[in-house]
C-alpha cells in the first residue's frame, strides 16, 4: 500500500492541482466519458494517448486508465513528486524505465454550498483496468452506491460524524465539510490504509475536521460512544454460504443481518436529534415493509424512521448483478460463474426469498418525547441528486406538522413551491378536464391527483391569505359547507406541506 509523508502528499497535491473531473472530460471528450460510465476504457485511452504530453492527459492515463507511462512522461505528469518519488511511495511500479500506477486515483467533485470542492480519491484499480476478477480484499472507489449515499445525506453543521465502513474514505471526505470530528471505521485494514491516503492527499480541503480511524466490525469500534450523524455504505450485499465473498461488500453475517444490525443498534449511538443514514439490501417475503418494521420495533431506542426502497430484484437478477460486479462472468470463467450462480439461487429458494430490496434508510433519535415518523415508501428508478436538502426540509416540515393543530395549520399562510406544476388531462371535446395532477419538478418528483377543490386551494397559495381563508372562499365558490371543505382539505394540506409542495 502507498504511504505518503506530509511532504510527499504536498508534492502530489501540487502535481494534481487543476486535474479535476472537468479536466478529465476535457481530455477524453463526451463520447469517451460516457463509455467510462459503462466501464469501457478504450475510447478514453485513445483520446488521452492522442493528447500527447498534455499533463492532464498523462495523469488520466496513469491514474484513471491504468496505462503504462515512460519515465519521461511520468516526470512530466508528476514534476514535484517525480517518477522516483512515485515509485518510492508505492504509487507506481517501475519496470524497464516505464511505470504503471498501483492505485487508481480519481478526481471527484463535491458541492459545498455554492462552492465546488475538488478531491482525489484513491482505490484499487477496477476490473475494467486489470481485466480480471477483483480480489477478496479489493477496496472500491467512488461508485453509484457511494454517490447515492452522499446525495441523500442530510448536511448540517455537526460535532461528531461516524463513517461506518469507510472504504476509500469518500463519505468521510464529505463529512469533513460540515463536522468537527470524523470517526472512520472499517473491518478491512486495506480499506483504512486507503482512507488514510485519502486524508493525506486532500487534507487542506478538509478544513479543521480531525479524522479518527479505527478497525472493527459494524458498531464495535465505537461502543459506548454517540454521534450527531452516522453515515454508512455498509457491506450490505447478501452473499449465500459457498458463494464468492469480498470484504468491500460482505460483512460476514448471514442474509441481510448487516442492515438488521444497523437498524436495531444505531439508535444507541445517536445523540438526541442525531441522524443515521445508510444504504442496504433486505430480503423480501411477501410485503417488503414487514421485515423492516420488525427490526425498527426491536430497537431499544425508539426512533423516527424513513425508508425509501428504490429497487427490488429477483434472485436471478441479484446473482447476476453481484457476480458481474466482482468480475465473475461466463466469458471469463464459465464454470465458476455457473457454480456461484446456482449457489445464489438454491440459497434464496431454500429460505423463501421472493426478491431482494435495495434502498436508503434514515433513522433519527427524537430530541424530545416519542417518535412521530414511521414512513416506508417505494420510489422507482434512480433517486434525484442531491436529495439531502429535500429530506432535511421534509423532516423540518414533519416536525412542524407534528406540533401544529389543525386550527394552527389553517391560520398559516402557505406558498406553492417553485418547482410545482399543475397538469390537466381530458378528452378534447370535454369542457372540463377529467384529471388534475400536481407534479413536483424536484425533490422526489412526486405527483398527486387533485380534485377541483384541492387544485383551487394550491393555486391560491401565494403567501397572502391563510389556509383557512382560502378554504372558506372555496367553500362559498363551490357551494360546499365550510366544515366539509375544511375537513376534506386539512389532511391533504398536511401531505402537501410534508412533501414540499407547499412551504411556509
Amino acid at each position: 500500500m502507498p504511504q505518503l509523508s506530509a511532504d510527499d502528499a504536498a508534492r502530489l497535491r501540487d502535481d494534481l492541482a487543476g486535474w479535476t473531473v472537468d479536466a478529465v472530460e476535457a481530455v477524453v471528450g463526451d463520447r469517451a466519458a460516457r463509455a467510462l460510465g459503462r466501464e469501457q476504457i478504450t475510447p478514453a485511452l485513445m483520446a488521452a494517448r492522442d493528447a500527447g504530453a498534455d499533463r492532464h492527459a498523462l495523469l488520466t492515463r496513469l491514474f484513471v486508465l491504468g496505462d503504462v507511462l515512460s519515465d519521461a512522461d511520468l516526470s512530466t505528469a508528476l514534476p514535484a513528486l517525480t517518477a522516483d518519488g512515485a515509485a518510492r511511495t508505492g504509487l507506481v511500479a517501475m519496470t524497464d524505465g516505464a511505470g504503471r500506477a498501483l492505485v487508481q486515483l480519481s478526481p471527484h467533485a463535491a458541492a459545498d454550498g455554492d462552492v465546488q470542492v475538488d478531491w482525489w480519491v484513491p482505490s484499487d484499480p477496477r476490473e475494467a483496468i486489470t481485466g480480471r476478477a477483483v480480489q477478496p480484499d479489493h477496496v472500491l472507489g467512488v461508485g453509484g452506491a457511494s454517490t447515492m449515499l452522499a446525495s441523500v445525506t442530510v448536511r448540517r453543521p455537526v460535532g461528531r460524524v461516524l463513517d461506518l465502513g469507510t472504504g476509500c474514505g469518500i463519505q468521510a471526505l464529505h463529512a469533513s465539510l460540515h463536522a468537527d470530528q470524523v470517526v472512520a471505521t472499517d473491518i478491512s485494514r486495506r480499506a483504512l490504509a486507503y482512507a488514510r491516503l485519502s486524508e493525506a492527499i486532500n487534507r487542506p480541503a478538509l478544513r479543521e475536521a480531525a479524522w479518527d480511524m479505527r478497525e472493527g466490525s459494524l458498531l464495535e469500534p465505537v461502543e459506548g460512544e454517540a454521534f450527531d450523524l452516522i453515515v454508512s455504505n455498509p457491506p450490505f450485499v447478501i452473499t449465500p454460504p459457498g458463494a464468492p465473498r469480498f470484504e468491500y461488500r460482505d460483512g460476514g453475517l448471514e442474509g441481510d443481518a448487516v442492515v438488521e444490525t444497523l437498524i436495531r443498534e444505531a439508535g444507541a449511538h445517536l445523540h438526541p436529534g442525531g441522524i443515521a443514514q445508510f444504504l442496504g439490501n433486505w430480503e423480501i417475503r411477501g410485503d417488503w415493509t414487514s421485515r423492516l418494521e420488525t427490526w425498527l420495533d426491536a430497537s431499544p431506542v425508539p426512533l423516527d424512521a424513513w425508508v425509501i426502497q428504490r429497487d427490488a430484484l429477483d434472485a436471478a437478477e441479484y446473482a447476476e448483478t453481484w457476480l458481474r460486479d466482482a468480475g465473475i462472468t461466463p466469458e471469463r470463467d464459465a464454470e465458476r460463474f455457473r457454480d456461484a450462480y446456482e449457489t445464489y439461487l438454491r440459497a434464496f429458494d431454500a429460505t423463501g426469498v421472493e426478491a431482494i430490496g435495495f434502498g436508503a434508510v434514515l433513522l433519527r433519535r427524537p430530541m424530545h418525547g416519542s417518535p412521530t415518523l414511521r414512513r416506508l415508501e417505494e420510489h422507482e428508478g434512480a433517486l434525484p441528486s442531491p436529495l439531502g436538502p429535500h429530506l432535511a426540509a421534509s423532516l423540518d416540515a414533519h416536525d412542524w406538522l407534528a406540533q401544529t393543530s389543525d386550527e394552527a395549520l389553517l391560520d398559516a399562510a402557505l406558498t406553492v413551491a417553485p418547482d410545482v406544476t399543475k397538469e390537466t388531462y381530458g378528452r378534447p371535446l370535454l369542457v372540463d378536464p377529467e384529471h388534475l395532477l400536481l407534479r413536483q419538478g424536484g425533490a422526489l418528483g412526486r405527483s398527486i391527483k387533485a380534485d377541483t377543490a384541492l387544485a383551487g386551494f394550491v393555486g391560491a397559495c401565494d403567501g397572502e391569505l391563510t389556509a383557512g381563508q382560502i378554504a372558506h372562499a372555496l367553500a362559498a365558490l363551490l357551494d360546499v359547507p365550510a366544515g366539509t371543505m375544511v375537513g376534506g382539505l386539512v389532511p391533504a394540506i398536511r401531505d402537501l406541506v410534508r412533501d414540499g409542495f407547499l412551504i411556509r
